[in-house]
């Protein structure tokens, strides 16, 4: 269960963008508050997954198409938003609201509806509540301290992109790096 947790968690994705992103801007706290929000986020997905929510995904196959297109449509608002942005930091430009960003970006975040589903799948199939809380618990200390080394690592390269030139380069390869991701995701 762990392993799947730190394999799905730990790998790139639009969230752990914004983890990076938010540790390089605002410095160690705020990657940190941001990865607690795309935990806090993923875990109710999660839970919610290992309750029932495959069921409806099983008989309603149009929700499915609607979240891939809703995903690819949110990868591209995402990218779009870092490859225009200037590199000007504002007073706290956005750094509180990082969290609750975090939180929400993991329903439209693909690869998150990916990991809960295929996870649950695996390791709570039988909708038991015992083991679903138990991998939901698992997974979240995993995905929390995975999330924090995303963040941590924004804080490491904070130095040479808290603004200008700098911030511009960092948000336009995070911006191709969500553009990738899209294309990935296209059919």
């Amino acid at each position: 269960m762990a392993g799947f947790a730190l394999a799905a968690s730990i790998s790139p994705g639009p969230v752990n963008l914004l983890t990076l992103r938010a540790g390089a801007l605002h410095g160690w706290p705020a990657g940190l508050r941001v990865a607690w929000g795309a935990t806090l986020g993923f875990t109710a997905l999660l839970l919610l997954a290992g309750l029932g929510l495959q069921s409806a995904w099983a008989r309603w196959p149009l929700l499915n198409e609607a979240l891939h297109w809703a995903g690819l449509a949110f990868l591209l608002w995402m990218a779009w938003q870092l490859a225009r942005d200037a590199g000007e930091l504002g007073p706290a430009r956005g750094e509180r609201a990082g969290a609750w960003l975090a939180a929400a970006a993991q329903w439209l975040n693909p690869k998150a509806w990916l990991a809960a589903l295929a996870g649950t799948g695996l390791f709570a199939g039988g909708g038991e509540l015992d083991r679903v809380l138990q991998f939901t618990a698992i997974y979240a200390v995993v995905c929390l301290a995975s999330m924090a080394c995303w963040g941590l690592a924004g804080a490491c390269l904070g130095g040479r992109v808290r603004g200008g030139a700098g911030l511009r380069r960092l948000n336009r390869v995070l911006a191709l790096l969500l553009l990738l991701s899209a294309l990935a995701l296209w059919r």
